[in-house]
C-alpha cells in the first residue's frame, strides 16, 4: 500500500516524488511507462531531434489539421524518466506575468514566483526574480553561435529592443535564452528532481507500466491498474492517486476510468462513472513556422555531431553539441493594443525542418514564429476502449482569425530580420521561404511548414466552473482522492516554453497536497 501514487515520470511527476518523499513516513510510488533516461542522446543537448520516434517517445500525431493542407502534424511527447523534459529544447521560460491573471486564486504570477524561485539553481546568482539554491540549473548557454549573434543584432537593427532576461519581469526584445542545462549536458528533472533522492526507501519507481485506468469504488480513487509486458498490476493508493501524464495523457486516463462525458463513453462500452463535460477539451498549443537559408560558410550546427565534439561535450561540457539549437529568440507584438507579445522566435543555427524528422543536409539557420496567445482550442478525445490504443487529438492551429493574423506578422518579421544584416550577409539562398510577403503567399507557406513548438495545455483545466475539470488545488470535481497536477491544468498557455511553468505548478501542487499552502486571503475573508 502506498499513500500516494503519482501516473507519468515527466517534469511533473519527477518534482512530486522528490517533494511528496521528503517525509519519511509517507510511501510514494512513480509510476512510469517509458524506461530509463540513461542514453547518451538523452544528455547531448543538441541531439534532442535524434529522439523522435524512438522508444523514448510517445510519437503522437494530430488528425488531419484543416489549416495545414490536412497534414497530421507530428507531436513528440517524452516517454522516459523525464518526460518530455527528457526531450524538449530546454529553454528556461516563465512567461509573462499576465498570463497568470485569469488562472483564479493562488495561482497569480506573484503567488508562483516564490515556487519558480524555489525550484531554481540560477548561475547568474539569487535576485528578486531568481533563485540559487533549488533543484534545477538554469544557465547561460556555453554554445554561443556567431548565426545566432547575428539574429540577435538583425533584430535589434529591425527594431526589436535587447533583452538579456526574459524572466525578470519584462519579456519584450530580442536575446539569448537560458537553458536547464548541467555542465553543458541536458538538465531535465529527472537528473534535477527524481536522481538525487533514488535511494529514499519510501520512494518506489515502476518503470516500463503502461497505466491502463485510475482503479474507483464508487466516485473514490484508490490506485491505477497497469500492464508491464503481459502482466497486469495494480497499485493501491491510501491517500492520493495523481495524473501527471501531460495534456494528452490526463484527460484520456481520465476518460478511460469512467470520468467524461456519458455520451462519449457509453458507445465505448466504458462505464460512465463521474460526469465531467470539459475533460479533454480546451487544448492549446502554440503553432510554429518560420523561413530556412542556406549558409556557405561552415559555422551551423550541421555535422557537429562528430567524435570529436562528442568528446568536448562529456570530457569538458562544452564545444557545439551544448547547443538547444533554439538558441536565441525573442517576443514581440505585433499589433497595438495587446496586453504582452503575441509573438515568439525561436532561431536555430541550423538546417531544422520537416518536423524535426529529417536531418538538414547542408550548412543554414532557421528562424521561426510562433502564436503565443492562441484563441483556437482543440481536444483530445477516445477512439478505443483500448488502453494502449493512443488518443484522438485535434489542435485546431490557426482556426482562429487573430492566431492567422500573429501568424503572418510574425513570419514575415522573420523574413525581415533574415534581410537585415549582419544575418543576411550569412544567408546564401532560400531553402523554404514564403514565394513572397503578402498574406496569400505567407499563409500558403505555413500551411505547408506548421508544426508544434511542443507546448499542449488546458485539457484538464483548473477552475470553478462547470467546464472545469479539476478545482484551484488541482482535485478532480466529483471524485475523491483523485488530482491531476501538470500542464494540462493550465486554463490558458503562458506566453513561451512551458516547462518552467509546468514545474512551479507542481512545486505549489506539493505543497498543496501536503496541506502547506495557506487560504488565499480573499476566500478567507469571504467565508
Amino acid at each position: 500500500m502506498y499513500d500516494y501514487v503519482i501516473v507519468g515520470a515527466g517534469s511533473a511527476g519527477c518534482v512530486l516524488a522528490n517533494r511528496l518523499s521528503e517525509d519519511p513516513d509517507v510511501e510514494v510510488l512513480l509510476v512510469e511507462a517509458g524506461g530509463s533516461d540513461a542514453n547518451d542522446l538523452i544528455d547531448i543537448p543538441a541531439a534532442f531531434s535524434a529522439l523522435f520516434r524512438t522508444a523514448s517517445d510517445w510519437d503522437h500525431a494530430t488528425a488531419p489539421e484543416p489549416h495545414a493542407n490536412g497534414r497530421r502534424i507530428y507531436l513528440p511527447r517524452g516517454k522516459t524518466l523525464g518526460g518530455s523534459s527528457s526531450l524538449n529544447a530546454m529553454i528556461y521560460m516563465r512567461g509573462n506575468p499576465v498570463d497568470y491573471d485569469d488562472w483564479g486564486a493562488g495561482w497569480s504570477y506573484d503567488e508562483l514566483l516564490p515556487y519558480f524561485k524555489r525550484s531554481e539553481e540560477n548561475e547568474r546568482g539569487e535576485s528578486e526574480f531568481h533563485g540559487a539554491d533549488g533543484p534545477l540549473r538554469v544557465c547561460d548557454g556555453r554554445a554561443r553561435s556567431e548565426l545566432s549573434q547575428a539574429f540577435v543584432d538583425s533584430a535589434v537593427a529591425a527594431g526589436h529592443p535587447a533583452n538579456d532576461d526574459f524572466n525578470a519581469g519584462e519579456q519584450d526584445g530580442v536575446g539569448w535564452y537560458q537553458l536547464t542545462q548541467r555542465d553543458g549536458k541536458r538538465g531535465s528533472c529527472a537528473l534535477s528532481y527524481l536522481h538525487p533522492v533514488s535511494d529514499r526507501p519510501n520512494l518506489t519507481v515502476e518503470k516500463h507500466v503502461h497505466v491502463l485506468r485510475v482503479l474507483m469504488e464508487g466516485t473514490r480513487a484508490t490506485g491505477i491498474a497497469g500492464v508491464r509486458l503481459d502482466e497486469v498490476l495494480e497499485f493501491p493508493a491510501s491517500r492520493e492517486v495523481i495524473l501527471c501524464a501531460g495534456a494528452y495523457g490526463s484527460p484520456q486516463l481520465l476518460m478511460l476510468s469512467g470520468i467524461g462525458r456519458r455520451e462519449e463513453l457509453e458507445p465505448l462500452q466504458i462505464e460512465p462513472l463521474v460526469e465531467s463535460p470539459g475533460v479533454g477539451l480546451n487544448l492549446q498549443d502554440h503553432p510554429n513556422a518560420g523561413v530556412i537559408h542556406a549558409v556557405e560558410e561552415p559555422i551551423s550546427l550541421f555535422e557537429a555531431l562528430n567524435p570529436d565534439n562528442l568528446a568536448r561535450l562529456m570530457g569538458e561540457g562544452q564545444g557545439p553539441l551544448t547547443s538547444n539549437v533554439a538558441e536565441v529568440g525573442g517576443f514581440i507584438r505585433t499589433r497595438d493594443g495587446l496586453e504582452g507579445p503575441d509573438v515568439q522566435f525561436h532561431f536555430a543555427p541550423a538546417v531544422f525542418q520537416h518536423e524535426g524528422l529529417i536531418p538538414g543536409q547542408e550548412h543554414g539557420f532557421a528562424a521561426g514564429a510562433c502564436v503565443l496567445k492562441p484563441q483556437s482550442r482543440g481536444y483530445v478525445g477516445l477512439v478505443s476502449p483500448d488502453p494502449t490504443a493512443k488518443p484522438l487529438i485535434v489542435h485546431n492551429y490557426l482556426d482562429h482569425p487573430d492566431d492567422r493574423a500573429s501568424m503572418i506578422a510574425g513570419v514575415r518579421a522573420c523574413m525581415e530580420i533574415a534581410a537585415t544584416e549582419p544575418l543576411a550577409r550569412y544567408a546564401s539562398g532560400p531553402i523554404n521561404v514564403p514565394a513572397s510577403d503578402s498574406e496569400d503567399d505567407i499563409l500558403a507557406h505555413v500551411a505547408a511548414n506548421l508544426q508544434t513548438l511542443y507546448h499542449p495545455v488546458g485539457t484538464c483545466r483548473m477552475g470553478t466552473d462547470d467546464l472545469a475539470v479539476v478545482d484551484p488545488e488541482l482535485r478532480v470535481h466529483g471524485v475523491e482522492g483523485l488530482r491531476v497536477i501538470d500542464a494540462s491544468v493550465m486554463p490558458t498557455v503562458t506566453r513561451g516554453n512551458t516547462n518552467a511553468p509546468t514545474i512551479a505548478i507542481a512545486e505549489r501542487a506539493a505543497d498543496l497536497v501536503r496541506g502547506r499552502v495557506p487560504e488565499p486571503a480573499a476566500a478567507t475573508v469571504a467565508a
